[in-house]
């Protein structure tokens, strides 16, 4: 028997006998499924692709396509399982659900959601986040759960009145397939602060919150509303038979699987870049940027650029988040790719990408001149309540695919660098920086970027174009370990025993081109605001609505 052949029947069997763990996340675009065997490599995978909707100016999803969304990413699963070994799943080791973490989903008694689902997004709760983070002395974001709690208690919405829980988007699929509600430590403390010394909701916190929310709703408490909190390797349920209906309604797969904690995608971005020990650190690059740094000891200031959350084991972490990442880029990659087809030549997107990607590194070290912003939406670091995508340039600058990409990559880290600052500034030290997202499938362009914009190593992981999914299916897997081995523990020594990472050192000319390219970009700024402020979110000027 071969060695592919012997992979292939230890493959079908775990399928067979139920040692496969299953991942879940519900990313910005896509929704993934992730089946990993008892050796953590991936088996099956399953999608489906959707994208936020701008509804009565906030940005949201219905819940039906959530539901419909996660059935169909994992029948997509289930299909590539049988057609890759020749077995559907029937039951498994362990199930985990990921999302996109904070936002606002608000229930009453029956489980009705009460409003549409506020995203991450949504930067509309810039008075609630001053107020709370003056109370607390403790910066609360814009799109953390509480924020936009507040903010609708200062704007007297109706629906609170009636409200009995809020979640977030993980903590919403994991109570339909379990009915338990709860949260894993990482993903509740993007809705409230977490007192690291009991891995629960800081009660001092609650406490000044209530006081704040009190003088408007003095009937209204935080405590009652919050999932319950579990760190990573607790139960956290098992699927119920409305759940596994929910799940798979071909009824193949059966009740009674253990879950793990729901988590957040950047506590299984952590997890899956092998970075949730302390020095350590890691940068999603999807929809949004955001960087995460496993923190020695709390930071000395409270700062507007730096969120403080925690692993999935409860250990405080400095995010660095940025709204805005690759949207606009995969944008340029899609008229491209239109304009191969009008050519008439038959390409695929992994192919347009690795092609502008590949001319970036050819272009300018500073861009030549080309700026490019990527604001759809608002983006608190650069001090923007509302975003417009754009490219600007002098007369005298280069225009050329080259520079245009060299531009776009520089723009997806641009915000990023000004909140790394802040941290330097802090004296955090980090020993690894680790880049995953689907940037990083094309070798060498993402992470070569990224090393001049945070001018660091930076290193990418053979697991990082799997992301988020395998990470909470690797947490899955981790069910009930917890008492006897660290989360750390478990991933250094045993998930990522192999190793298997690249590292790209940055070059003295890209960090000098880069450092150029924001010095113009923080200057241009002005340029986004007068775009905010004159072209509407339907394309035309203010002055032409007015007309109209």
């Amino acid at each position: 028997m071969t060695t592919d052949e012997s992979h292939d029947r230890a493959a079908a069997d775990a399928i067979a006998h139920g040692r496969a763990a299953l991942g879940i996340e519900f990313g910005s675009t896509r929704i993934k499924a992730c089946l990993i065997g008892p050796d953590f490599q991936v088996l099956a995978t399953g999608a489906y692709e959707w994208d936020n909707e701008l509804v009565d100016g906030r940005w949201t999803y219905p819940l039906d396509a959530v539901i419909s969304g996660l059935q169909a990413a994992y029948a997509a699963l289930a299909d590539d399982a049988e057609s890759r070994h020749g077995a559907r799943p029937a039951t498994l080791a362990g199930i985990g659900i990921s999302a996109m973490m904070h936002g606002y989903l608000a229930f009453d008694g029956a489980g009705e959601l009460l409003v549409p689902f506020r995203t991450w997004r949504n930067t509309s709760t810039g008075q609630a986040a001053a107020e709370l983070t003056e109370a607390l002395g403790f910066n609360v974001p814009l799109r953390w759960s509480v924020a936009h709690l507040y903010q609708a208690v200062l704007d007297g919405e109706e629906h609170l009145g009636r409200l009995a829980s809020l979640t977030t988007l993980a903590g919403y699929v994991h109570r339909r397939l379990t009915g338990r509600n709860v949260l894993g430590v990482g993903d509740a403390s993007g809705m409230f602060p977490i007192d690291p010394a009991t891995g629960g909701y800081d009660e001092g916190m609650l406490a000044q919150a209530d006081e704040l929310i009190g003088r408007r709703m003095p009937e209204l408490k935080l405590a009652p509303l919050l999932p319950e909190v579990l760190p990573a390797g607790a139960d956290a349920g098992a699927l119920t038979p409305e759940g596994a209906a929910l799940l798979d309604p071909s009824g193949a797969l059966r009740p009674g699987i253990r879950f793990c904690p729901p988590e957040g995608d950047a506590g299984t971005g952590m997890v899956a870049t092998n970075a949730v020990a302390p020095r350590t650190g890691n940068v999603s690059v999807g929809t949004s940027v955001f960087a995460m740094v496993v923190l020695e000891h709390a930071l000395a200031a409270v700062h507007p650029e730096i969120d403080v959350v925690t692993t999935p084991a409860g250990d405080l972490v400095a995010m660095v988040h940025c709204n805005n990442g690759t949207s606009e880029l995969n944008a340029w990659a899609g008229v491209f790719g239109e304009f191969a087809a009008a050519l008439g030549i038959e390409t695929d997107a992994d192919a347009v990408y690795s092609a502008l990607l590949g001319a970036a590194l050819e272009g300018a070290a500073d861009g030549g001149g080309v700026l490019a912003y990527n604001f759809l939406s608002g983006e608190p670091i650069a001090g923007l309540e509302a975003g417009r995508p754009l490219i600007a340039r002098t007369p005298g600058s280069a225009l050329t695919l080259a520079n245009l990409m060299r531009a776009q990559g520089y723009g997806v880290f641009a915000t990023l660098n000004l909140g790394m600052r802040v941290l330097a500034d802090e004296g955090v030290a980090i020993d690894r920086l680790v880049g995953h997202g689907g940037l990083f499938r094309t070798p060498l362009v993402g992470q070569r970027l990224l090393a001049a914009a945070v001018d660091a190593p930076i290193a990418v992981e053979s697991s990082a174009g799997e992301g988020g999914a395998w990470g909470i299916a690797v947490l899955a897997a981790y069910l009930g370990q917890a008492s006897d081995r660290s989360l750390a523990d478990y991933l250094a020594n045993e998930v990522f025993a192999a190793g298997g990472a690249s590292v790209v050192e940055p070059e003295a000319a890209d960090v000098t081109g880069f450092a150029r390219y924001l010095e113009r970009f923080q200057a241009g700024l002005d340029i986004e605001r007068a775009a905010v402020a004159t072209l509407n979110d339907d394309g035309r000027t203010g002055t032409e609505k007015e007309e109209a």
